[in-house]
């Protein structure tokens, strides 16, 4: 089965946010447990309402060993913060691609299962993994458990959730129609592997023509890199990364190829999208930003699970 993982790395600050402690949790009402014989919830009623019905999407928020990666240490998913992942999930993704590619293009393409656990991936190297898609037809997100926490701006609600979601999005695309064999080409043998995480993939990835330090991992991982943190980022904070990414060198004076790298690249992930899509992703980026907008000014009710007769 084909598996693709978005993984970021994990820094100290972590902590501060409060990750790993229980000691103040409390028990939930609600089952987070699947049970063939659990009584249906007011939230299992709206996601059947406002996902399974119009879109033929499940959204999982109780646990499933079957669902669930064992090789990581896994906790349910708090069902009041569940509740709060599946209305920006609806509103500020899903929503956001019927703005612009319609409705027909989102009950085709996007996946069909969502599934919440409470806590992060984290790995032996210092990174983990915020999400990761199967086959076209599942995203799996972690860390539901901190949504309450890192959900306060635009910044750290894509960081940790919402730009994996498009970048799981763009590999389930990819796998419908495929991009260009020359994309691989512009950045060739920079590609990296696993070193992207290492302390010199950290640094210096935009001079070499790379958008984040994951962009490196693979050609794959980059295309979806490109795409997902384009969307999810104004025109003003992309128009500076460009400006490092061309900086010239203190010593030799000389610009950095970043910039060219990245410009040509990210044309061939417009005209793929255009092409293939007919979506022009500079609508799609101001849609995006519009709606996190509106969920961090608190315009959107993330609660409410009333049910429009």
């Amino acid at each position: 089965m084909y598996m693709k993982k978005y993984i970021v790395c994990a820094s100290l600050c972590l902590v501060c946010l409060g990750f790993g402690s229980c000691s103040e949790d409390k028990l939930e009402a609600e089952s987070v447990i699947v049970d063939s014989n659990v009584k249906q919830t007011d939230f299992d009623k709206w996601i059947k309402a406002n996902l399974t019905d119009p879109y033929n999407i499940q959204f999982v928020y109780r646990y499933d060993h079957n669902e669930t990666d064992m090789n990581y240490y896994n906790v349910p998913a708090d069902y009041e913060q569940a509740v709060k992942l599946a209305h920006i999930v609806k509103y500020a993704s899903i929503e956001a691609y019927d703005q612009v590619a319609g409705v027909d293009f989102t009950r085709t393409y996007f996946p069909k299962l969502f599934y919440a656990t409470g806590e992060f991936q984290y790995r032996n190297n210092g990174t983990m993994i915020l999400g990761t898609a199967e086959g076209g037809k599942k995203i799996f997100l972690a860390g539901t458990n901190h949504l309450n926490k890192l959900s306060t701006t635009v910044e750290s609600l894509n960081t940790y959730y919402l730009r994996t979601i498009h970048h799981e999005f763009t590999h389930i695309l990819n796998q419908t129609k495929n991009y260009t064999a020359e994309y691989q080409k512009v950045n060739g043998s920079l590609y990296i592997g696993d070193a992207w995480s290492s302390p010199e993939g950290q640094t210096g990835y935009l001079q070499r023509g790379f958008i984040s330090a994951y962009s490196q991992m693979e050609a794959r991982e980059d295309f979806a890199e490109m795409l997902s943190m384009y969307i999810t980022n104004t025109p003003e904070q992309w128009a500076k990364w460009m400006a490092e990414a061309g900086a010239k060198d203190p010593e030799t004076k000389v610009e950095a190829p970043g910039a060219g790298h990245i410009a040509k690249k990210l044309e061939m992930v417009r005209v793929y999208m255009r092409d293939e899509f007919n979506i022009d992703i500079d609508v799609l980026r101001d849609e995006i930003l519009r709606r996190e907008g509106d969920v961090i000014n608190g315009y959107v009710n993330l609660t409410d699970l009333k049910i429009d007769k």
